[in-house]
């Protein structure tokens, strides 16, 4: 399998930027979802215009710190679970990937022993 290819049609946004907020890569699904803000012409942009107060502050506190940072949304009748979180190369820290999962309204919870 091509490197990476799982990841260009799984019905979960994907979108995958540097310390800067500057997109590196998205996946299909994200570039629809981000479709009304230029689709995949955000590739080589930076995230931080696209994002209003107060969450263009968060973004840039990510940005710098590398932390995660995860919360569930509801938008259009469609709940989502957002999880940004750092990536790495050889250790070092390198952005943020956003993850954005359509996930059900009732979400069962299991506790593993």
């Amino acid at each position: 399998m091509e490197e990476g290819a799982w990841v260009k049609e799984l019905k979960a946004a994907i979108t995958v930027c540097d310390r800067d907020g500057i997109v590196l890569e998205m996946n299909d699904r994200a570039a629809v979802t981000h479709e009304k803000d230029g689709g995949r012409e955000l590739i080589g942009q930076s995230l931080v215009g696209c994002h209003p107060e107060p969450s263009r502050s968060l973004l840039l506190e990510l940005l710098q710190t590398g932390r995660l940072n995860v919360y569930t949304i509801e938008k259009a009748g469609v709940k989502k679970l957002i999880y940004q979180a750092p990536w790495f190369r050889n250790g070092e820290y390198q952005g943020l990937v956003e993850l954005s999962l359509p996930i059900p309204f009732e979400l069962p919870q299991f506790v593993r022993t």
